[in-house]
């Protein structure tokens, strides 16, 4: 494969006929959560809600909301594209269409989506297309993934009003995130699971713009 053939694969999604195929057998957590002791898959507690976080490398990421009070339970894995149940070297490739997400499990009685979406749109720079900082690729990319026609809006919202805040902060870059209706999530390999916790000189790769997210998050804020 050619250098150019490469970096295009890096920096383009695939199409599902150029997808690796996967596998029929799942990655399953093995252990609990790391900080909270909490079971990482479902089924969560009545009434708790899920939404999915591409902001880069997934590791910073997930430590960002496993530190808010209503966050039931935090995973990292891969979701966005084609290829089921992949593995890390599989999604590193750019042939899964993936990006690095992570789930988060929220009492929305205690915090609201829209407060997690403050936390997404001002903890990394959601203009860089398929990379974030120093990390290159479509793994990389800026996404958030719900699971309701409600959060979908919702989320869209506040993808206007941060372009407008940003576009008032001197940042002229558009707003490149994915924003849909998804809930298929692939659990990463136990490794990855609150890595930073485990490992707290890891590597952490969040930054974001230095442009607050408004309050009232909507077109008009």
């Amino acid at each position: 494969m050619s250098f150019m053939t490469m970096l295009t694969k890096k920096f383009s999604l695939p199409g599902k006929e150029d997808a690796l195929p996967g596998r029929a057998e799942a990655i399953v957590p093995s252990e609990p959560h790391f900080v909270n002791g909490k079971p990482l898959d479902r089924p969560y507690p009545e009434g708790t809600k899920t939404v999915l976080f591409g902001m880069g490398c997934f590791w910073g990421a997930e430590r960002l909301f496993w530190q808010i009070p209503g966050v039931y339970v935090t995973a990292v894995g891969y979701a966005g594209g084609y290829t089921e149940n992949p593995t890390y070297h599989e999604t590193c490739t750019g042939r899964t269409g993936h990006t690095e997400a992570v789930l988060v499990a929220y009492d929305p009685a205690v915090v609201s989506l829209m407060d997690l979406l403050k936390v997404f749109w001002e903890n990394h720079d959601p203009t860089q297309g398929m990379r974030q900082g120093n990390d290159t690729g479509t793994q990389y990319r800026s996404a958030v993934y719900v699971n309701s026609s409600d959060d979908l809006a919702l989320a869209e919202s506040t993808k206007d009003a941060y372009q407008a805040a940003l576009a008032s902060g001197g940042v002229t870059s558009g707003i490149t995130t994915e924003i849909r209706e998804l809930d298929t999530f692939f659990f990463a390999e136990d490794y990855h699971q609150q890595y930073l916790a485990k490992n707290p000189g890891g590597y952490c790769g969040i930054g974001g713009t230095g442009v607050a997210c408004p309050t009232g998050l909507g077109p008009a804020a």
